[in-house]
Formats: C-alpha cells, sequence, structure tokens
C-alpha cells in the first residue's frame, strides 16, 4: 500500500479532514471500531484492515484517537512506522501523557510530534488553528501545510508545551461552559432565568446570555462525557505545575453529569435556537498569542471586582479526538 498520509482513528476529526482535504488514495486510515469503515470509504481513503496496514508507508501520521486512548496507540503502533515517519498527536492530553508516548514513539525510530487543535474540526475544518511544538515540528509544520492545513503555528522544540497552552487554555473554555450550566440550573430552579439573563445582558452586549448558554448546555449534553476526560487531563497539567486544579476538578464532575442527565436543551422566549452562537471561536486570543482584542467587560454591572473577562468560546470539544477510536 503506497501512502503518503495515515489516519490513526478516523471519528470526526479525521473524516471532516480527510473529506475536507480530499486525500482520498493519498491517505489510508485505521480504526478499532469496523463500522467507521463505511465513513473511510465514504471519503474515498484507502482502508487499513490493520493499523500496519495503514502505517507501513505513511511519512505522515495524524493521531485523532480518544483521549484515554492516545498514550495506548503510540506504545502499540509505534513499532509499525516507517522510520523517520511523523508521528502527529493532536489528541487533547496533558503534557506528561504526551511526553510519555514520545518516548515509545522515538525508541522505535519515528518522529514525535506534539499538535493541539484550538478549535472544533466544524466548521473550521482545514482552518482549524493547529500549534505544534517538539524537536521535529517544522518539519511536521511543513508536511501539515503541504497536506492542506491552512493554519498551523509552531511553539517549540519542547514535546508538551503545545499540548499546555490547549489543557491550560481549556481550564477557562470549558469551566466557563460548566459554571453556566450551575447558573441555569440555579436559575430555573428558583423562577429567575430571563431575568438572570438579562442582568449578565446588561453588562455584555456581544452576544445575549441566552443564546451563550443555550450553546454550553448543548455542547455539554452532546459532548460532556468526552470533554470531562479533557478536564481530568488539564487537572493533571496543573498538578505537575504545581496549581491545585479546584475549579477543573469541579469541571470535570459537572461536564460529566450533565453528559448522563441529557436534560432537554434550555431556549429562553428572548430566543428561538443557539444557531447564532454556533462556529464561534474558541481560542482565548488568537490561536493562543498574545492578542487581547477579544475581551468583554465585566459580568457584574457594578463593576463589582470581576474586571475584564477574557473572551473565550465555548464550543472547543477537544476535536483532535471527537468520537474518535484508538
Amino acid at each position: 500500500m503506497e501512502s503518503l498520509i495515515a489516519l490513526i482513528g478516523f471519528g470526526e476529526a479525521g473524516s471532516t479532514f480527510a473529506q475536507s482535504a480530499g486525500w482520498e488514495a493519498g491517505a489510508a486510515a485505521y480504526d478499532i471500531l469496523p463500522a467507521r469503515r463505511a465513513a473511510m470509504e465514504a471519503a474515498g481513503v484507502l482502508v487499513g484492515a490493520t493499523a500496519e496496514c495503514a502505517l507501513s508507508d505513511a511519512d505522515l501520521v495524524l493521531v485523532l484517537v480518544t483521549a484515554d486512548a492516545a498514550l495506548a496507540a503510540a506504545k502499540d503502533y509505534a513499532a509499525l512506522l516507517k522510520p523517520g515517519a511523523l508521528w502527529c498527536d493532536m489528541n487533547s492530553v496533558a503534557p506528561d501523557t504526551k511526553r510519555a508516548a514520545a518516548l515509545a514513539v522515538e525508541a522505535a525510530g519515528g518522529r514525535y510530534v506534539d499538535v493541539a487543535v484550538l478549535a472544533p474540526v466544524n466548521p473550521a475544518r482545514m482552518n482549524v488553528p493547529l500549534l505544534v511544538s517538539g524537536s521535529a515540528a517544522e518539519e511536521a509544520a511543513q508536511a501539515l501545510r503541504a497536506a492542506g492545513f491552512a493554519n498551523v503555528r509552531v511553539v517549540g522544540s519542547e514535546v508538551g508545551r503545545a499540548s499546555a497552552i490547549k489543557m491550560i487554555r481549556s481550564v477557562m473554555v470549558k469551566g466557563i461552559e460548566a459554571l453556566t450550566a450551575e447558573m441555569m440550573l440555579a436559575a430555573e430552579a428558583a423562577g429567575v432565568t430571563d431575568e438572570v439573563l438579562a442582568s449578565l445582558d446588561a453588562s455584555e452586549k456581544a452576544q445575549g446570555w441566552a443564546a451563550r448558554a443555550a450553546y454550553n448546555l448543548e455542547r455539554m449534553t452532546t459532548h460532556g462525557a468526552r470533554r470531562a476526560a479533557e478536564m481530568e487531563e488539564s487537572a493533571k497539567t496543573l498538578i505537575s505545575l504545581g496549581v491545585e486544579p479546584v475549579m477543573t476538578s469541579g469541571t470535570v464532575k459537572r461536564q460529566r453529569g450533565m453528559a448522563k442527565s441529557g436534560p432537554k436543551p434550555f431556549v429562553s422566549i428572548e430566543v428561538e435556537t443557539p444557531d447564532a452562537a454556533r462556529g464561534v471561536s474558541t481560542s482565548l486570543d488568537t490561536n493562543g498569542g498574545g492578542n487581547r482584542a477579544n475581551r468583554s467587560t465585566s459580568l457584574d454591572t457594578n463593576g463589582g471586582g470581576i474586571g475584564a473577562i477574557p473572551s473565550t468560546s465555548l464550543g472547543a470539544s477537544g476535536v483532535g479526538n471527537g468520537e474518535l477510536a484508538k
């Protein structure tokens, strides 16, 4: 099998990238779930019956599995890599997890690359922001651009740097979602939902909080289990930095609880659908850089000490690992 690109895991991210880039027979894919074969065939990529079939001729490997399978995938498949192949780990996991995966890949002769995906793959598709780090980051960035990715930025030569940016950023992004759920549950129970949302609208006009709340709740009921797993990795990241993940631990619990309860999405009398909120940028700033232009004002209408709160995208999903298999 002659292929320059291999995809390990062919869920939402893998299928979106393959279809958007039009790789077709220029890529081979493998997923442990047999049901994903239909998606591979629909995208026109070569279907790997085994991981070895997909990896044996690949120079660029995109690893798009679930967070809990990222390290196992590296350990299980590293020996199958072509010498010098770029193993681009696009999963949302802690820096320490990526460093452990790097040891396995590099011991087998591959080149490990830490890739952080900073926005949902839909609707961004090939324009999704990618942060890249590791000793082979520059080569990987060139290969990713050649494959069709339009928004790639190298952030360092150390494995774990890109993932650190993603994991620490997720503390805010997923935390805002969790706080929204807690606020809405309490407001509904007290029968003051519209008043609470109106008070928030009074201090922040960029987007109505009814639309934002509906969007956040939908994200959690749909993807809460996956997001909880990602936030557990964020908690590990904070612990490794000597920071107790007090709020992050609560976010894990709230995301997982919302996924299990599956309540009906909230719809305010002021907003019929949350569609206007979809596709909001998930970057706390420009691709993890220093742009502070997107800052909202305090949610406290009385200016009570909250100050300028960084504008967040409420729809980050960890993306590289959407409903993906190892």
